[in-house]
Order: structure tokens, then C-alpha cells, then sequence
């Protein structure tokens, strides 16, 4: 068995205590703030009166027959929160060869109106977050959730964990931000970032689909065709082209040349083609061939690829085709491996058969890299 460091696991809100915020938010605030609700014969969350995602077990079948990891491999029971239990969380890293896991937040942004409820609710999720790792220190690493919605909290909520100490990762949904990450308004935020030396991790937002597909065109021949084929033309990790394009042309990178950005479960194989992209816009930008009418603009100092070789990490988890790049376009010590669960992308509870595919050909040094040596390089996982 080869073990490795998962770069890309979850915490998800289905899996969450029911009373992580009853408990923990002031007493004025519970009645407004997440709780878990029954509601046609199903648990789910509710927040400021509105419904949201289930709680707790429920099945392909039930949603949108996409099969969550540990349903799939024979250990989603009724009654368990399975991923936030954490002996059987560990028992399932042990069934998969995994030693350490880096654990990010629910991936459905949470749509929290209230300012003051919202900024609550991030710090009683990354305070239960801290205890919950606290179970095995060395092998369970949570990465706290900050506000996409308001730049100043997001600050905030990073100055009060650093304070704690034992901080490894933050993460922001940066493709659902608003104002965008490289607006100005979050330039004391990348101040503090870098003054930190955390890496910030631009998870993907990933809605839950509640809905099967075949519904979705019940008029379709075949639905698969089209899901399929706008999976292939819109990879899922391109939702990060315009945060990451505007922190460069943006001039933050420039600004913060010590930031670390963790472009997590973003995949491979569609990178290089972005990178090239950039870095041909901006050649012809600077030799007068210009593409953006008559307005002055302001080139950053460098090549957009040299950003990527100075500042930014990429996750994945499965992409073959991706891996054969690593060592010309994408660098072996920016890229990482993550198993993603319990998603139903994920490669649990078979990551060794899904690395062993994929490392094929691969430098004996290169493997180690990207299983192991980058993550613990990165977050300090021991």
C-alpha cells in the first residue's frame, strides 16, 4: 500500500452536527442561524426561515443519483454522521492508505443574509472545527472557512485564528466572492495573508444537485450526452480562470509576492492551456497588439506563468492526462494529490489503484512529490 497525504478532503454540511450552531451561536441568534429542521420526511438545513440542504444519510437515490463515496463503498448508514465522527473517519483513511487529511468546508455556499449572523456563523464553524481535529492533531487538518461575501470579516476572521495558533490553511469559495478577491477591497486582507505566510485556498463552490438527470431534459434521447459533454468542455476547476486571472492582471500578486494560493480540487490538465493563454495575451498586450480597445492598462511585472512557478499550488484528483505535464508545464513541487472525500468524485475508498494508474511513467521523486512531500511542505502536516 502507498500511503500519501490527502490534499483535498471535506467536512460538508450534511455531515455537521445538527447542533453545531444552535450550541454555539449567541442566544438572540439561534432562532435566525442554521439548525436542522424534518420537513417532508427529511432532515435538512434551515437558516433566516429558508430551506436548504439535507442533513445526514440520504442516498442516490433520493437526490440526484450521484453516489456519495461512502455510500458507495458500503459504510453510509442511517443515523451515522460518518465524516465528522472521528474514529470512523480515520478508520476510512486507514482503508484507504491515507495518513494525513486536508479537510475542507461545505462547498454549497452558505447564503447567510445577515452581516452579523454570517460573521458568527463562520467562527462557530471553525472554533467546532479546531476541537473536532483536535481528536488526532496529527492526521486531521481542517482548513477554516472565511467570508467570500465581505472582504473586511474575511481579514478579521483570519487575524482572530492566527491569534489561537496551530493555523495551517484558510479557505475562501473565491469563485462565488463578491466584490471579487482582487478587488481593493480585500487588499488588507492579502496584506495580512502574506504577513501570515497561510496559504489561501480557492476551493471550487460546488452546489449540491438535489435534482436526478434525468429530469433535467426528460426530452433528451440520452441526457448523458449533454452533461457529458459540458463536463468536457467546461472542466469544473475553470470556475477559478477570472479570481486567478484578476489577482495577476490585477497587480495583487505583484503587490503580495509572498501570498500562497491553493487552487484545491481545480484538476490539471486544462492549466497549462489557461497559462498559455494568459501569457500570449500578455506578450501581444506589451508589444502594442493590443486586444483591449483604447483604455490604458497596466501590465503586471511578470508573465502570467511565472506567477503560477512563484505562488500557486493546484490540487487534483483524477487527471492522467493532467499528470504527464508535471515537470515541463506545471511544476512537480506545485501539485498535489487529494482523494475527495466522501464526494462522489472521490477516489475513496480505491486512491491506491487511482494513484498507481496514474503515476505510470512517473519519476520515482515526482510520485513522492505529489503524494506526500508537497502537501507536508505546504501546510506543515509533520
Amino acid at each position: 500500500m502507498y500511503r500519501f497525504i490527502s490534499a483535498d478532503d471535506h467536512i460538508d454540511l450534511r455531515w455537521l452536527p445538527k447542533d453545531l450552531w444552535s450550541e454555539r451561536l449567541p442566544a438572540r441568534w439561534r432562532g435566525r442561524g442554521p439548525r436542522v429542521i424534518d420537513k417532508d420526511g427529511g432532515a435538512f438545513w434551515s437558516w433566516e426561515d429558508k430551506l436548504f440542504s439535507p442533513h445526514g444519510y440520504y442516498t442516490a437515490a433520493q437526490g440526484s443519483g450521484a453516489m456519495w463515496a461512502i455510500e458507495r463503498g458500503g459504510v453510509m448508514h442511517p443515523g451515522e454522521l460518518r465524516p465528522t465522527s472521528a474514529a470512523l473517519r480515520l478508520s476510512d483513511m486507514e482503508r484507504d492508505g491515507a495518513d494525513a487529511s486536508i479537510m475542507y468546508g461545505p462547498t454549497d455556499p452558505m447564503a447567510i443574509g445577515d452581516p452579523e449572523l454570517r460573521r458568527l456563523c463562520y467562527q462557530a464553524y471553525n472554533d467546532w472545527l479546531a476541537e473536532f481535529c483536535a481528536a488526532a492533531p496529527e492526521r486531521l487538518f481542517g482548513v477554516p472557512q472565511l467570508s467570500m461575501e465581505d472582504p473586511l470579516a474575511a481579514r478579521d476572521e483570519l487575524a482572530r485564528l492566527a491569534q489561537r495558533g496551530g493555523l495551517r490553511h484558510v479557505n475562501i469559495l473565491a469563485s462565488r466572492a463578491a466584490p471579487p478577491m482582487y478587488d481593493d477591497g480585500w487588499e488588507p486582507f492579502w496584506a495580512l495573508a502574506e504577513e501570515t505566510g497561510l496559504p489561501i485556498g480557492f476551493h471550487l463552490a460546488v452546489l449540491v444537485k438535489r435534482t436526478p438527470v434525468a429530469q433535467v431534459d426528460e426530452s433528451a434521447a440520452n441526457p448523458a450526452i449533454g452533461v457529458a459533454a459540458r463536463f468536457a468542455q467546461e472542466p469544473p476547476g475553470i470556475q477559478l480562470l477570472e479570481p486567478m486571472t484578476g489577482l495577476i492582471f490585477n497587480g495583487v500578486l505583484d503587490r503580495h509576492p509572498r501570498v500562497k494560493i491553493v487552487m484545491a480540487e481545480a484538476g490539471l490538465a486544462w492549466v497549462p492551456g489557461m497559462i498559455q493563454g494568459l501569457d500570449i495575451w500578455y506578450q501581444r498586450t506589451r508589444d502594442g497588439r493590443r486586444l483591449t480597445g483604447e483604455r490604458p492598462i497596466a501590465l503586471p511585472k511578470l508573465l502570467p506563468s511565472e506567477y503560477f512557478h512563484r505562488q500557486i499550488w493546484l490540487s487534483f484528483v483524477d487527471d492522467p492526462l493532467g499528470i504527464k505535464m508535471i515537470g515541463n508545464v506545471l511544476d512537480a513541487d506545485k501539485v498535489m494529490f487529494g482523494s475527495d472525500y466522501p464526494h462522489p468524485a472521490s477516489t475513496w475508498p480505491d486512491s491506491q489503484a487511482a494513484i498507481a494508474m496514474q503515476i505510470e511513467n512517473l519519476p520515482a521523486d515526482t510520485v513522492q512529490k505529489i503524494t506526500r512531500d508537497n502537501a507536508r511542505a505546504l501546510f506543515g502536516t509533520g
